[in-house]
């Protein structure tokens, strides 16, 4: 059985700086025409750092959309044609100061399928070490939290962590190792 869906027309309802959102009209696969609302994004990174005494560096920022303050590992932006693992390091070394250490991509998922072109790509980074200050953006305000693996496990099963695309590489993290 094939589910494919055909794309007959798209029109770009906004040109965002992150964002770009189309309207498509589609044709499934029984004959019957559809819509579907796109966002196209360039893709994200994000990265479990860990330093050399195993604790994970994370970040705490205040998220517009959500209205509330957030931890998260150091994540972002894709630029157009840049190197997942590069993107990752240089976010690391932007939000945090922290580099170094030995780097392995660890995952790549969708953070939401069903109207997001983009892919979120997490590495880990192991034995990472402060390198600089932060190196942030105008419009970034970014605090530094260390945080040991036991106070992240708690915070998982709490559900403390607002980002799904942050939270499901912690989660696989810390099955693979049998850390729960």
């Amino acid at each position: 059985m094939k589910l494919e869906e055909k794309k007959l027309s798209s029109e770009e309802i906004f040109d965002g700086v992150a964002i770009h959102l189309f309207k498509d009209e589609i044709l499934l696969p029984n004959g019957n025409k559809g819509v579907r609302e796109v966002i196209r994004h360039p893709g994200a990174v994000c990265v479990l750092p860990f330093t050399e005494d195993g604790q994970v560096v994370f970040v705490n920022q205040f998220r517009y959309a959500l209205n509330k303050v957030t931890l998260e590992v150091p994540a972002g932006k894709l630029e157009k044609g840049e190197d997942p693992m590069e993107a990752a390091k240089r976010e690391l070394y932007e939000e945090t100061g922290f580099g170094g250490g030995e780097w392995s991509h660890f995952m790549t998922i969708s953070p939401n399928a069903g109207a997001c072109t983009n892919y979120s790509h997490t590495f880990l980074a192991i034995g990472v070490e402060p390198l600089s200050t932060q190196h942030l953006e105008e419009s970034e305000d970014i605090k530094i939290v260390l945080m040991e693996p036991d106070e992240v496990i708690r915070m998982l099963r709490n559900d403390e962590f607002h980002q799904a695309m942050m939270a499901a590489p912690l989660w696989k993290y810390l099955a693979i190792n049998k850390l729960l």
